[in-house]
């Protein structure tokens, strides 16, 4: 018996020549302690018995591991049949009916007697297999031929594939309809037996209709983790385990009241109006609320939910809870603005409210993320957000902060940034623990169908690269929906993974409200003006019932009625619309009581010397004892112990200074991208490697203060739009962390540029959010070709807000109001002093802003590009601009030229004024911060050098770049008294030059047109 079961499980891949059945995938059977040891003896050859196939095989070892706990097990046919197959009669030939049986086991020498019972044995085990695949096709497949789709018009394209299920497919499987009342015995991958373990195939099939092919449809047995299938299969094959008791169906009316008679107002009230209302997805609002009511019941305290904008008004008036008058306000034209910011339309606000849950009896904290019309762009900001607010309160395991996203079928499909999201879903950093996906599958999106917007069956498929099952389910059937979410939410709750919920249902008016969608979609739409409501169908389903009376249904309504009718009428009597009564993440201890900053006044951001000198020695040592790190690598370490020796340091000793005094100062800092543990350019080294234990590691800047805050470095996957939308939604949760991204080149950010325009450059004016995110872009013109060169600075310069023809009026604050006044912050540092002083006030300012940093490449290892501890001592700051101080600053009236300039370039400009003997002729300017621009020291740069001409010297080419930027603010800040020439490379369509040999004939260009006197 031993050679046969082996030599089965090797022959497991092969199946039924001509048969094209999904098989079951073979569950590991804990065996108890066994009656005896099966005894190895030789027999003939397995490939001679035809009922030892692949699908056999499955069947035959589960019925042989019982019979070797207990031979009673399994019927009496079945113990002879193992006794004699141990005894060494061959397979075919090891059964004797029990009838004819006299003694125990009959030996070899009397198998030629049972060579009649051959066909018998055959027709059992083959009856039975037969039955084990039909019950497994319906796990597999039943939901394709479920009833999901409430207009019966089903779009989900299955490519024509014969689903082989139901009374008249027996005969697929070898049945006949005489076995349809035979009693077979039920494998353990089902529950539909309940507490019986054998059925009649009628019975059988019945129960997996009702389970597997009504108003549900799972997908799961994709999942390679056999204990999650088979919870799965208990939620779902369990007879009669879908029932509600009285309270909860008058509970589910009383929300599906709410979700539709909401709409209805609001169409009665503003019939002309986009809102981009909820009908034919009604369900929606009960399916939320559900899933919130389970996992509060679950420990849950706080939710962060993401959305498109169709059935927003509604999920934020009847899941969030937002006063009504205040959405109804915002469809008053006459609302004067009273916040600062331009705002944003009704369907892109979010909300953040905490309520006590009337199911759990616990406060639930739930936070709608405001977001642009830009479909999915949300999910991971929500996501990011989620995961600080579980590390903020210390929630390693996802058990008090959730999130759930809701999606449109058509951009769950269509948009990439659902991929990166889920493909962050399990990685440490990152993960969140489990996230609730909600799908309102109108079968539509704008006006294209289905099988133009998507080459998968369902939009939902995506989801299956994590392993996530998917819950098909009919929107027309409530209490399908409410059963479906409540196992989402226990789904999550139990194993912590992301499910998704997918409400099949229609879009009852166009794509707004005054859309035509019968141009596009002409039967769908006919077919929808016939559909009943959901309402009045669940409605008259519970009067049928008993549950409500229809006099008591039609008071609930009333009631519901006069809610919004006494809330419309209150949102008369607002004249002003407050902004700030929309924020999704307020910051309550950090700024006044009506938003404002503390202060408008920013410490000095030097620290002291034993500080300098004590974060240096933790970046130059290991300080975990038995650690080897690489050769090279104590080379690097090396070197920084000398440079703190000398009190210096380069660029990535710079920002080890600035994270470690934050750290210090109890500031989380919070470094993601890339590559960034190592750096890009092998700069960086936070995370220590053994050389000779694998994945033990080292992260020495947690090391530096017993009280410290914690400091995660992590590289990301090789995602931009995610990742960076991720870090603006960890960045979103808490003033008091530094996050910052880092592009592995500056360029790549141009593939996030939907998370840079629609939420960073103007999330504050439209939302009144402010957020302190920084984003380190490796800039430099250096010969690598157009993708490594450019961070594109033009992009982010354009989007700055100050007003290029407009002097500022000067006072004692100007800098810090300026700050203050402006979307963001761009530098571009060419020393690391200022970049560590650029870091530190990041988090000193009294408020919040985004920061772009032009970091550099060839500047890390510049034997130039040091400061010295001086430069970082208390009393010393950020320079916004950094004067000449050679040989010109001492006598300005003979300056002949200024060359004001950013970044690297200036460098190569002192090298070769250098050259050229030119040190007291021309005086080079660096101007650090771009936006906002600093007008006053431009000011005072330009009248210290009365004599001198102007010029902007970048190496960037002309129409990229700081040009277009910096050449009207200087003109303006000179009242256009001098011209403002140029040096630079010529206007191109590229970043960058592909040649070395023209790299460097450009460049020499450059500085032959910036000292040419």
């Amino acid at each position: 018996m031993y050679r046969l079961r082996t030599t089965v499980a090797r022959l497991g891949p092969i199946a039924h020549a001509g048969q094209n059945i999904s098989q079951p995938r073979p569950l590991r059977v804990r065996a108890a302690p066994r009656t005896f040891e099966p005894t190895r003896r030789p027999i003939t050859s397995v490939s001679a018995e035809p009922f030892l196939n692949a699908t056999s095989s499955n069947y035959l070892e589960e019925m042989y591991y019982a019979w070797l706990e207990n031979p009673k097990n399994v019927h009496k046919s079945w113990d002879v049949f193992f006794r004699n197959a141990n005894a060494g009669v061959p397979p075919g030939l090891a059964y004797q009916s029990p009838l004819h049986l006299n003694g125990m086991s009959q030996g070899a020498e009397s198998a030629p007697s049972l060579l009649g019972a051959e066909a018998n044995t055959k027709k059992l085990v083959a009856d039975h297999l037969a039955v084990h695949s039909l019950i497994r096709a319906y796990q597999v497949r039943g939901h394709h031929i479920a009833k999901l789709d409430p207009l019966g018009i089903s779009c989900v394209d299955f490519d024509d594939a014969p689903c082989a299920v139901g009374f008249q497919n027996v005969g697929f499987y070898g049945l006949a309809d005489s076995d349809l009342d035979k009693v077979f015995r039920l494998p353990t991958t089902t529950f539909i037996g309940g507490g019986e373990s054998a059925l009649p195939l009628r019975e059988i099939i019945r129960r997996l209709e009702l389970a597997y092919c009504q108003h549900i449809g799972v997908e799961f047995m994709f999942i390679n983790d056999v204990e999650q299938c088979q919870w799965i299969r208990q939620k779902f094959e369990t007879p009669d385990i879908m029932q509600f008791n009285v309270a909860e169906k008058r509970t589910l009316l009383g929300r599906m009241i709410r979700s539709t008679r909401f709409e209805e107002f609001l169409q009665r009230k503003w019939s002309s109006e986009k809102r981009f209302g909820l009908e034919g997805c009604e369900s929606l609002i009960p399916a939320l609320k559900t899933i919130i009511d389970i996992s509060s019941q679950s420990g849950v305290e706080s939710v962060i939910m993401g959305m498109p904008h169709r059935g927003r008004l509604n999920v934020l008036a009847n899941v969030i809870r937002k006063e009504l008058e205040q959405i109804f306000c915002q469809f008053d034209s006459k609302l004067e603005a009273a916040d600062e910011g331009s705002g944003d339309v009704k369907y892109h606000l979010g909300m953040y409210h905490k309520r006590m849950n009337r199911v759990s009896d616990k406060y639930i904290t739930l936070s709608l993320v405001a977001n642009p019309s830009h479909l999915e762009a949300v999910d991971s900001v929500v996501q990011g957000k989620t995961k600080a607010e579980q590390f903020y309160c210390g929630d390693t395991e996802g058990k008090r902060v959730m999130s759930i996203l809701l999606h449109g079928d058509a951009a769950f499909a269509g948009q990439g940034i659902v991929y990166e999201t889920f493909h962050l879903s399990d990685l440490p950093s990152y993960t969140t623990h489990g996230t609730i996906h909600v799908v309102v599958n109108n079968q539509i999106g704008f006006t294209t169908d289905p099988r133009m917007a998507r080459s998968s069956p369902y939009p939902t498929d995506v989801a299956r690269v994590v392993n996530a099952p998917i819950f098909h389910v009919n929107a027309d059937d409530p209490e399908a929906v409410m059963y479906v979410c409540k196992v989402a939410a226990e789904w999550r709750n139990t194993f912590h993974k992301d499910v998704v919920v997918d409400l099949v249902c229609y879009r009852r008016n166009g794509h707004n409200e005054i859309d035509e969608p019968m141009f596009t979609q002409p039967l769908m739409y006919k077919r929808i003006k016939k559909q009943k409501g959901v309402l009045q169908n669940f409605a008259e389903k519970l009067i049928g019932q008993g549950v409500v009376s229809a006099q008591e249904y039609e008071e609930i309504v009333s009631n519901y009625d006069k809610i919004c009718e006494d809330a419309y009428a209150r949102s008369k009597d607002e004249k002003i619309l407050h902004i700030k009564h929309w924020l999704d993440s307020p910051w309550p201890d950090f700024f006044t009581l009506d938003g404002q900053p503390k202060n408008m006044s920013c410490p000095l951001t030097g620290i002291t010397e034993e500080e300098l000198q004590h974060i240096g020695n933790i970046a130059a040592s290991v300080p975990v004892k038995d650690f080897t790190i690489h050769g090279g690598l104590s080379r690097v370490l090396k070197g920084r112990a000398n440079m703190v020796d000398q009190r210096l340091c380069d660029w990535a000793l710079g920002e080890y200074m600035a994270f470690g005094s934050l750290l210090k100062e109890g500031t989380h800092v919070r470094l993601s991208g890339q590559d960034v543990e190592r750096g890009t350019f092998s700069h960086r080294h936070h995370v220590l490697h053994d050389q000779n234990v694998d994945k033990r590691i080292c992260i020495p800047m947690n090391y530096i203060s017993p009280n410290q805050a914690p400091y995660t470095v992590c590289n990301s996957s090789l995602s931009e739009y995610g990742v960076l939308g991720f870090e603006l939604g960890f960045a979103m949760a808490s003033p008091n962390a530094l996050v910052l991204w880092e592009a592995q080149f500056g360029d790549f950010h141009n593939t996030a540029q939907c998370i840079i325009d629609q939420f960073i450059s103007s999330g504050q004016a439209k939302w009144v959010r402010q957020n302190g995110i920084v984003l380190l872009l490796p800039h430099g013109m250096e010969g690598m070709g157009p993708e490594h060169s450019s961070a594109r600075p033009e992009r982010f310069l354009q989007m700055c807000n100050d007003d290029r023809d407009v002097f500022p009026k000067l006072t004692d604050d100007f800098a810090i109001r300026q700050l203050y006044d402006c979307n963001w912050i761009v530098v571009n540092c060419s020393n690391p002093a200022n970049y560590f002083h650029v870091l530190r006030r990041q988090i000193l300012l009294p408020f919040r802003k985004p920061l772009i940093v032009f970091t550099p490449k060839s500047l890390l290892r510049h034997p130039e590009a040091k400061s010295s501890f001086d430069d970082m001592l208390p009393g010393t700051s950020f320079r916004r601009l950094i004067p000449d101080d050679g040989p010109a600053s001492t006598n300005p009236k003979n300056v002949k030229r200024i060359i004001f300039c950013t970044g690297k370039v200036y460098y190569d400009l002192t090298r070769e004024r250098t050259n050229r003997g030119m040190d007291s002729d021309v005086a080079v300017v660096r101007i650090e911060q771009l936006s906002p621009f600093p007008f006053d020291l431009v000011k005072k740069e330009t009248d210290l050098f009365p004599n001198a001409d102007l010029m902007w010297c970048q190496e960037e080419h002309k129409n990229q770049g700081f040009y277009d930027y910096v050449k009207p603010r200087i003109r303006t800040t000179i009242n256009r008294s001098r011209p403002v020439w140029y040096a630079g490379r010529e206007s191109a369509a590229a970043p960058a030059t592909g040649n070395k040999k023209t790299h460097l004939m450009e460049l020499q260009r450059l500085l032959d047109t910036a000292f040419n006197l």
